[in-house]
């Protein structure tokens, strides 16, 4: 092997493409730097911004690799290599992609929107093409409810953006509005004072704005009256139950009649008689439910102290055991001096 002539050809590559090869060191460096203070000033400009912090997150990875390739193509310029078909078959893959995800690109796009522009937040109450209960988890893809009845949906958000969506808790109170049916002898007026006496007796519904009572419609066998009440968004329910409860018990002690329908009712001479197990119900037996053990901060701290303790105890009994052996050790010694002062 002619060491020289490969000494030679490394030396002639370095002469030959000193420039480009100072180049590609310059452009790694500064590159990297001007990568690295794009990145950081695009992070504090989000951060003024008032968006989410995940679509802050979500547009900053975008921007981190973005820039990152343009920093490789610049150089394999540098190097010489021609980007043209690399730029082409990137495109082709990123087009390839966005075809085959282009529903989660849809719902990644709407997440975005839904966190930027705030429609909702976590612990809100919502409503979604019949689906309802409390947002418990939102996310660039889809966005987590718990209904009532403990059931967890997961919506897609394009689906949320794309449908009629109702917030109960955008808006920090309500109106809750009632109707109530009386029969046509009732003394409006009377009826009117009752149900404004039922309202301010309950201190949840605001008396400003005023409370709004009237008569809504004279219909076939009722006068409908109209009551709209303001409270605050957490007592909606609350408040609703309360009105009807005590209007209906009211309007009985002052002799307010609530109109019904009448049916016709007719007796059957035959004797009707209905199939049924005559067996006696089963007995109960308790569902074995293995419950968690929970503890509480200051249980854990308790343990915590207990283990200390038992290493502090057994650090203890071995300090001991060796200062046991440090005194035997030392009375040994000292015997073996007193044997040679004697000799």
């Amino acid at each position: 092997m002619d060491w020289n002539a490969i000494w030679q050809d490394i030396k002639d590559f370095f002469t030959g493409n000193g420039w480009a090869i100072l180049g590609f060191f310059v452009t790694l460096i500064v590159g990297f730097i001007v990568v690295k203070l794009l990145i950081k000033l695009c992070k504090k400009l989000l951060a003024k911004t008032k968006m989410e912090r995940i679509a802050q997150k979500f547009i900053l990875s975008i921007i981190k690799v973005a820039l990152y390739l343009i920093w490789i193509l610049i150089l394999l310029a540098e190097l010489g290599i021609s980007i043209t078909g690399i730029v082409a078959a990137l495109s082709a893959a990123v087009l390839a992609v966005g075809l085959a995800l282009q529903d989660s690109l849809s719902n990644l796009a709407n997440g975005i929107i839904i966190v930027s522009g705030k429609f909702f937040k976590e612990g809100d109450y919502i409503n979604v093409e019949g689906v309802e209960g409390v947002v418990k988890n939102i996310n660039l893809l889809s966005t987590t409810i718990l209904t009532n009845d403990n059931k967890t949906i997961t919506l897609p958000n394009s689906h949320i953006v794309n449908n009629p969506m109702t917030n109960f808790n955008r808006e920090k109170t309500r109106r809750v509005d009632f109707e109530f049916d009386v029969a046509y002898d009732t003394d409006i007026q009377k009826a009117k004072q009752i149900i404004d006496e039922v309202v301010k007796s309950d201190g949840r519904i605001y008396l400003d704005p005023k409370p709004f009572v009237g008569l809504k419609s004279l219909n076939d066998n009722s006068i409908k009256i109209v009551l709209n009440v303001w409270v605050d968004g957490e007592d909606y329910w609350n408040v609703y139950y309360y009105i009807m409860e005590t209007m209906f018990n009211e309007f009985k002690k002052n002799d307010i009649s609530i109109p019904f329908n009448q049916l016709e009712v007719r007796l059957r001479n035959d004797d009707v008689k209905m199939p049924f197990d005559a067996s006696p119900l089963p007995v109960r037996i308790e569902k074995n439910r293995q419950q968690e053990k929970k503890q509480n901060l200051f249980e854990k701290g308790i343990e915590n102290l207990k283990k200390v303790g038992k290493h502090q105890k057994k650090a203890e009994k071995e300090l001991k055991k060796l200062q046991k052996q440090q005194e035997k050790q030392n009375k040994t010694q000292k015997k073996s001096k007193e044997k040679k002062d004697e000799i």
